[in-house]
């Protein structure tokens, strides 16, 4: 991959995702008219107010300019990464959004690892084990796993190894790295059993369709050992689609930790948008909406590099001789 084809990839991207990330930021804007209560009322979050005081809120946040001129005010602030002040809390945004990606970011990538991980070495032996009862039983259960919530996993989790067996706190994120991990191990098995359902059968799928190809008798007739033509060529080539599904996890596992870290009372992104949806925080709703949309542009540009470093004969704009 040279850097010339990067470039060229990258604004092709980039000419799709930004009008993309505008519409995005519109329909987020506009949460601010479709709320059940005026601007200003909701900017006041349940004070009691007077009309001066109400006449004085729309003058300094210009409500009463059209909607398209507020949008474009809001927007050049959230290009500025200024997405406001929080109703509740009074203070930026932002900030207040950085304080707490950390748990999400760690509960993520630790349910990622795990679901990507045991999803797998499951895929690959129910793959070797095609048609068994080991595959059967392992087929079984992944769909038992997609098929279960995140949050009741975590409820059931939290029961039984929290607090019949006690081998796992009930709350809270821990300090330090081990603390943390061990805080969070319970909420990112809770994340990681439905979503390893989804890279087991695809790594299952895919698996099997690469051992079924000619070119694998074609090696194996060559005197190539079974364990390096699936390591060197049938798993590499079946990672295409796994690397598809590893995205729609890693996305997943930002998204699904909201009901996760209500179930086990973790201070991170997801509880901060609980909080500013009952609290009618549109400022906040609005800056983590963005945030989250970002995560999920930029998820998808990277599955698209990793695709072209994975397979070299997949070609984006346009094919080369």
């Amino acid at each position: 991959m040279t850097l010339g084809w990067l470039a060229r990839f990258l604004a092709s991207r980039l000419l799709v995702l930004i009008p993309l990330l505008l519409v995005i930021s519109f329909g987020v804007f506009s949460l601010l008219q479709l709320a059940p209560s005026t601007p200003e009322r909701i900017l006041l979050g349940g004070r009691p107010s007077t009309p001066e005081v109400l006449a004085a809120i729309r003058e300094r946040y210009h409500l009463d300019d059209p909607f398209l001129v507020q949008y474009g005010r809001w927007l050049v602030g959230v290009v500025q990464l200024d997405f406001g002040t929080s109703i509740r809390a009074g203070e930026p945004v932002l900030p207040m959004i950085i304080r707490r990606l950390d748990i999400t970011v760690f509960l993520g990538l630790f349910g990622f690892v795990i679901a990507l991980v045991v999803g797998l070495l499951v895929g690959m032996v129910a793959a070797l084990r095609r048609g068994s009862p080991l595959d059967r039983a392992l087929v079984a259960l992944s769909v038992v796993g997609v098929s279960a919530p995140a949050f009741a996993s975590g409820i059931l989790l939290l029961y039984l190894f929290g607090v019949v067996l006690d081998w796992f706190p009930v709350f809270g994120a821990g300090d330090g790295m081990l603390d943390r991990l061990w805080h969070l191990t319970l909420p990112a098995v809770a994340l990681a059993l439905s979503a390893m359902a989804l890279i087991v059968k695809v790594t299952r799928a895919a698996l099997i369709e690469e051992l079924e190809r000619d070119y694998v008798a074609f090696a194996r007739a060559r005197g190539l050992s079974f364990r390096r033509v699936l390591f060197g060529y049938a798993l590499r080539n079946a990672l295409v689609s796994v690397v598809t599904a590893s995205g729609l996890v890693l996305i997943y596992m930002l998204t699904g930790a909201v009901l996760v870290e209500v179930t086990f009372t973790l201070p991170g992104v997801g509880s901060l948008l609980v909080e500013a949806v009952q609290g009618l925080d549109i400022p906040l709703v609005q800056g983590l909406v963005i945030v989250i949309a970002v995560f999920i542009v930029v998820v998808h540009l990277i599955i698209d590099i990793l695709y072209r470093l994975i397979d070299p004969r997949i070609r984006f704009g346009g094919a080369h001789g």
